[in-house]
Order: C-alpha cells, then structure tokens, then sequence
C-alpha cells in the first residue's frame, strides 16, 4: 500500500489539543486540511509525522513551542494608557485589535490581544495565543495522492514553458 512522501498531495483530518485536553482546532471530515507535502503549509514537525503513512492511518504528533508558535516572552505582555485607543473602541479582554507597532525603523500592524481593562489602563498580549504551548495532534489521513505530471507540455506539474523544470 501506498505511503506519504514527500511531493504527494494529501487530505487529513485532525484534531489539535492542548497538554490540559482543550480543543483548538480541527479538520473534519466535511472539511478535510489538503496540502502538499513538502510544501511548508503546516509546521515541519507535523509533515514529518505524515511521512510514511498509510490512508485511514492515524497517529499522533507533539509539536514542541519552539517549532510552532515560539515561547511565550512576557516583555510582549504591555500596558497602555486608554487613550491610546480613543474614543472608537471600548476595549474588551479578549477582543483582538490591530496595534501599531516600529519594527525595523517602519511602522506595522500587528494582532494584540486584549487580556486586561483596569480603570484607565489596558493590558495587551502581542504574543501569538499559542505561544508557549506544545500541541498535540491526533491526525488520520485520509487520501493521498502524487502530483499529476503530465497534465501539461512540460511533464512536470507546472503550467508555463518557463517555469524553470525539464
């Protein structure tokens, strides 16, 4: 039987949880992830865990902070004057907003979250909300398939006479 290599083209479906059990993403089958192996869609550590599988396969991967999100750094946990969000947003914890930040001597939007409102102070969390967390998936594959080759003049998967392969 057929295995995952790197280059074929799979459909899996996951779930994702944290080490305490909770939830935080998932593929069904009504919605399967396809991706092509290889292609740095999802974090290496879970392509490497497909390698070698068989359809209706299903295993388990860990993939540590470091290989997805980063450690959570707590100098990106910062408080601000209410004001600086004036008189448009009533800021909420919870409530991701868009905040401005100079990164490289330019200017950037980045996600924040809300985590605190005290009187007139508010806290943010510029950290991505997994942060820090090592992610565990239970992942079954589903189909796999290898690219079409010659599905165009070239025979090599690509669509234009200059795409660069032979």
């Amino acid at each position: 039987m057929r295995t995952v290599k790197t280059g074929d083209y799979v459909a899996i479906t996951y779930e994702g949880t944290l080490v305490n059990g909770e939830v935080f993403e998932a593929a069904t089958e009504e919605a399967p992830l396809e991706f092509m192996v290889g292609q740095d869609t999802v974090f290496p550590s879970f392509e490497e865990g497909l390698l070698g599988m068989k359809p209706g396969e299903t295993r388990t991967i860990t993939v540590s902070p470091e290989e997805a999100y980063g450690p959570r750094i707590e100098e990106l946990v910062q408080t601000f004057d209410r004001k600086v969000f004036g008189d448009r947003l009533d800021p909420q914890p919870g409530m991701v907003v868009g905040m401005t930040v100079e990164r490289d001597g330019r200017n950037q939007q980045v996600p924040a979250s809300i985590v605190a409102v005290e009187n007139d102070r508010v806290t943010v969390d510029y950290n991505h909300p997994l942060a820090g967390e090592e992610l565990h998936y239970r992942i079954t594959l589903r189909t796999i398939a290898e690219p079409e080759r010659d599905s165009n003049p070239n025979g090599c998967g690509c669509e234009s006479a200059g795409c660069g392969c032979n």
